[in-house]
């Protein structure tokens, strides 16, 4: 891994894994988010994003950079960004450089991770923590995932799916209720 300005950092992720497999006490966090892209081709919109299916794909159309916007009504605790891209079928759509953003909006927005891929093909895994042992996650109201340039020099990109993970916020590990409040959570083990 290099050390880029500013603090961020610069990694080169290769390959990619035919499976999909997180930690268990990570739960997908984009489902109840609101999903928005710089450009698309008609039929290769956000849904091709989040349908779960590695058929289908966004295809971006306008100049570089390829924006996915990720708006959460509240402050989520994000932890990993999991992105299916394939070099074999894709080629030049395939992106070569990502920037991951977080902020509480539009408007301060900050780069937290850059990252090289190189001919990637499955899930590749984006971790959100920081250099600080203690960053494990990102606090954030909104996550933005920037394709900077594209393999063999791409102009449109293509991304199969996304997927962002963060905390479970179930205190209690492996219960199936999830207590909110501090009360119910004081009494809700037995001695």
């Amino acid at each position: 891994m290099a050390e880029s300005s500013e603090g961020e950092e610069e990694g080169k992720l290769t390959g990619g894994n035919q499976q999909l497999v997180v930690d268990d006490d990570l739960r997908e966090m984009a489902k109840k988010a609101a999903w928005s892209v710089s450009s698309c081709k008609p039929g290769n919109g956000v849904a091709s994003l989040r349908d779960d299916n590695l058929d289908t794909y966004w295809q971006s159309d306008g100049a570089q950079p390829h924006l996915v916007n990720i708006q959460f009504q509240k402050k989520v605790k994000l932890k990993l960004v999991v992105l299916y891209v394939d070099f074999k079928l894709d080629e030049s759509y395939t992106p070569s450089k990502i920037s991951v953003r977080a902020g509480d909006g539009f408007h301060n927005l900050k780069e937290i991770k850059v990252v090289e891929l190189v001919k990637p093909t499955g899930w590749v895994y984006i971790s959100l923590s920081g250099n600080d042992p203690r960053e494990t996650f990102v606090n954030t109201f909104m996550l933005q995932i920037a394709v900077l340039s594209n393999h063999l020099n791409g102009r449109d990109t293509h991304v199969r799916q996304i997927k962002v993970y963060g905390l479970d916020w179930n205190p209690i590990p492996r219960q199936p209720f999830q207590f909110t409040s501090t009360e119910f959570i004081t009494y809700s083990t037995l001695r």
